[in-house]
């Protein structure tokens, strides 16, 4: 495929990228910086850069304390950069989503609640949580944590061949002991889109509740937590261009209403005596203590960003550009892409091994080319395991990626080669 064959690019994709300062760098041997290592984190645009530092430097002061004019605006922002996330994923109610400091935080938020949870939500032995064999790391401890804690069974759905879940035991797993099943919405490591809305449902209908981490979604998908049919939902800050330090969870009114505080300190509170506290209403229960106001404010400019742009429309480029990579990966003797082939059917994150080189160098020799690219588990330790990998390069584009900078990869992958000497 050509790039002019390239239906779906961003239009304008120069003028995009000159929103992000950071591309226009060039690194040592002055070769320019091709970034392809945006499932770890994205880079920032402007606009989030100038909105954190406007508020530092006109409105900096506490939130949901301060009673001078300062704190007022502070926390106006912050408050707003609810709203903003609320519409990002169509939250019913901005009440419903709640700032962490990351994914990971908000995941365990829900484990340990659900941990600490009393009636219906209560845990116990005979019951069981469900996740997957492909989840990042992130979603899997947490549970292994509850399930040990509190005696239940812990399940997983595994992999095909082709990098998909294996749905066909789906009812031997989903039965009427679930009562937590989590999953990842995009892999971070496979990249393979899952079926949420379809798993979900068949969830519900033993009366499970439905968890997912949203992490590699929400940057590049149209999220929509009611039409998902979800319960509750994770993605981090860092991802979606925003600042690293923030997370979100989205939960159900009903399910946060019955889950008992995760963290006990300030603004988290109703009242406090001696003897007893009583708790404030979602989502206060849950961000006890100062929270991440900058990171806050700066997520709010980058969900915007976002949508601005379009989520499709971040979705079909996705698309293009991960074609790309796939057909040029596949002129490259001895490469073995993990998950599936097909661009339609899995996010920008492409995982690869190259045959007779360690991952590791591979990434450092295109990074002498001012190539960026992750290698490792990818915090993706068991999904490794069963394709027979210790470990692997992964290649990740996002919005402002370019046709030009796969080219560039793939002479450096060809470089690579021969300077090792292999294929």
């Amino acid at each position: 495929m050509t790039v002019t064959q390239l239906p779906g690019l961003l239009d304008g994709l120069a003028i995009l990228r000159a929103d992000f300062p950071i591309l226009n760098r060039r690194l040592a041997g002055d070769w320019p910086l091709v970034y392809l290592d945006s499932a770890n984190t994205s880079q920032k645009p402007q606009i989030v850069i100038d909105t954190m530092v406007d508020h530092l430097e006109r409105r900096n002061a506490n939130v949901a304390r301060a009673m001078h004019q300062l704190g007022a605006e502070s926390s106006e922002a912050f408050e707003a950069a609810r709203d903003k996330v609320a519409r990002f994923i169509n939250a019913p109610s901005r009440d419903e989503v709640i700032f962490t400091k990351n994914a990971s935080e908000a995941l365990n938020l829900v484990a340990n609640t659900l941990a600490w949870a009393e009636g219906p939500l209560a845990i116990g032995p005979g019951d069981r949580v469900v996740i997957t064999e492909m989840e990042h790391h992130s979603n899997i401890v947490p549970w292994q944590l509850l399930t040990e804690r509190k005696g239940a069974d812990l399940r997983w759905f595994g992999l095909t061949d082709d990098g998909h879940l294996d749905l066909s035991n789906i009812d031997e797993l989903i039965t009427p002991a679930t009562k937590v099943v989590a999953l990842t919405w995009v892999s971070n490591m496979l990249g393979t889109i899952n079926p949420v809305a379809e798993i979900a449902r068949r969830a519900h209908e033993v009366g499970a509740i439905v968890v997912v981490d949203a992490s590699q979604a929400a940057p590049q998908l149209p999220v929509d937590v009611v039409a998902s049919g979800v319960d509750f939902l994770a993605f981090t800050g860092h991802k979606v261009t925003g600042p690293t330090g923030i997370g979100v969870l989205w939960g159900r009114t009903e399910l946060l209403d019955q889950l008992p505080p995760f963290l006990g300190g300030g603004e988290m509170i109703e009242t406090v005596t001696m003897a007893k506290s009583t708790f404030a209403k979602a989502p206060h229960k849950f961000e006890a203590g100062t929270p991440p106001i900058i990171e806050a404010i700066g997520l709010g400019a980058a969900v915007d960003y976002l949508s601005e742009i379009g989520l499709d429309r971040i979705h079909a480029h996705e698309q293009a550009i991960t074609g790309y990579l796939l057909e040029g990966l596949a002129t490259v003797g001895g490469v073995t892409v993990l998950g599936p082939r097909n661009p339609v059917e899995r996010g920008g994150a492409v995982a690869f091994e190259l045959a007779g080189v360690h991952p590791h160098d591979v990434a450092q020799l295109l990074d002498s080319r001012g190539v960026a690219v992750r290698a490792g588990h990818h915090c993706a330790k068991p999904a490794h395991l069963r394709y027979g990998v210790q470990s692997s390069t992964r290649a990740s584009s996002y919005l402002y990626t370019t046709p030009a900078e796969i080219d560039a990869l793939i002479e450096g992958l060809a470089f690579t080669k021969t300077y090792f000497k292999v294929g």
